[in-house]
């Protein structure tokens, strides 16, 4: 067991203690070192880590660094402080563990203990079957953790449909939609934000036809210049143009008896919309220099970012192929609309990335996972790959935390929760203002009277003045 003291380590000892076959990083926060050592010789055998700290350490910047798996919180003051400290551990993060030793309590006071978070509360000086029976529950909770993570698992692959990962009610009554048209011809136009997953919903509608065994063409409509787009859509002749030496099939031949997908198809330009239309309405079209027809059996899917009929108005857009286009509409929703797939959409990219990267990320802690539900999400479900991408990439642990988060999402979360906040003590008057700020400050720095001056900026017989004034007893 390593032995260390304020993350120094000053001493090896020979005999430590296990928890299954997972290396147990215990921090113990005292300010008696006797006590630490103590406790250490109260483990049992195995293979532990354990690091000393003082009361008076910023616990939140330790906790980061450390990583422990569990915290020994010592009692040397009121019990109103310990229970302050458990607080603001479990605030952090309510999965950290933390047991409680101290002088003996009535079993009030230690269910008090217990109720605001605590794994127990074992009286000093500890005694060897009392810590190991503790370290026991311990193993049983971790056992019960893992078991939801499978069950997240299971829940995550039972709710995906060709590639989509949903749960929400309106996605899948889409996902009964894409199955229904996908078994016939009809053109479908698909709907929705950048980065709601509209290729997907294509990809699906072509995978569930007739058609599943023969080619599938994407046109990327927004990377295809205006003199290219027919040269490229529906071919060319040898000498149709200057450089043309040879002829050249175009995507729509290309596609013939399979489904060719025509993505953000607003940006066609309109001197080829008219060319579009009449294949949609005839099945046939003449390639760039050709004087005969070629007629081609293929299944149309166009998908667009924009709101079409907006496009019309502004004379962008041609209603007659608008209306050719939109047979069916298959409209995928955002992002902010069904948060309640990202738990299982992140559990689906870490598993896509944990392959890429060899890694083995199990999940999002609990600070991340409020970012990412108060979070916007302009840029959907891509966007959200992206950060996941980004978290497993980055992350040395088995979770991804916040530091492995894009700066600007949250700095923007951060803005957005204080512009959207109504200031909750505009009812209030200053003096109840004053008493309540006070008790939030000492209570943020374990009710340790020097530390909360200074964060107050007053002196400490100021502090007491004020406490006198407002008949704080703490």
């Amino acid at each position: 067991m390593l032995y260390s003291g304020n993350g120094r380590a000053y001493n090896i000892i020979k005999y430590p203690v296990s928890l299954g076959c997972v290396m147990l990083k215990i921090l113990i926060i005292s300010a008696d070192e006797g006590v630490a050592g103590k406790i250490a010789q109260a483990m049992p055998p195995g293979a532990c880590q354990l690091t000393l700290a003082g009361a008076e350490e910023d616990l939140i910047s330790l906790i980061n660094r450390q990583k422990p798996r569990i915290i020994l919180l010592v009692r040397e003051g009121r019990l109103s402080e310990a229970v302050s400290q458990l607080q603001k551990i479990k605030s952090y993060d309510p999965l950290l563990e933390v047991i409680v030793l101290g002088q003996p309590e009535s079993e009030a006071r230690v269910a008090e203990v217990i109720k605001a978070g605590a794994l127990d509360y074992l009286s000093l000086p500890v005694r060897p079957e009392a810590l190991a029976e503790s370290l026991k529950k311990l193993e049983e909770k971790i056992s019960v953790r893992r078991e939801t993570y499978q069950l997240e698992r299971e829940l995550a692959s039972k709710y995906i449909f060709e590639g989509m990962v949903s749960r929400n009610p309106i996605m899948l009554e889409l996902f009964t939609l894409v199955e229904r048209l996908a078994r016939h011809q009809i053109t479908v136009l698909v709907t929705g934000e950048t980065g709601t997953g509209k290729e997907l919903a294509a990809r699906a509608l072509h995978r569930l036809s007739p058609r599943k065994d023969r080619p599938l063409v994407v046109v990327d409509c927004t990377t295809l210049p205006e003199s290219l787009f027919e040269s490229e859509v529906f071919g060319y002749e040898r000498g149709a143009f200057t450089g043309a030496d040879r002829a050249k099939n175009g995507l729509l031949k290309e596609a013939d008896g399979g489904t060719i997908f025509f993505d953000e198809i607003s940006e066609i330009p309109l001197s080829s919309q008219a060319k579009l239309l009449r294949f949609l309405s005839e099945r046939t079209f003449k390639p760039l220099g050709a004087n005969r027809l070629v007629k081609v059996d293929v299944r149309v899917i166009c998908a667009t970012n924009r709101n079409l009929r907006e496009e019309i108005k502004k004379g962008t857009f041609r209603e007659d192929l608008f209306h050719r286009i939109n047979v069916a509409e298959v409209n995928l929703p955002p992002l902010r609309k069904r948060k309640e797939d990202i738990p299982l959409l992140c559990l689906h990219f870490i598993d896509r990335y944990n392959q890429r990267f060899g890694k083995a990320v199990r999940g999002l802690s609990n600070r991340v996972k409020k970012i990412l539900f108060e979070y916007d999400w302009p840029g959907n479900i891509r966007e959200l790959e992206k950060v996941i991408e980004r978290g497993v990439m980055l992350t040395a642990d088995n979770f991804i935390d916040i530091q492995h988060l894009p700066e600007g999402m949250i700095s923007l979360v951060e803005t957005e929760l204080v512009g959207d906040k109504t200031y909750p003590y505009v009812n209030l008057t200053l003096s109840e203002i004053e008493k309540k700020h006070l008790l939030e400050v000492l209570r943020a720095n374990g009710f340790n009277k020097q530390k909360a001056a200074r964060a107050l900026g007053i002196t400490r017989p100021a502090l007491y003045r004020k406490l006198k004034k407002y008949k704080l007893d703490v």
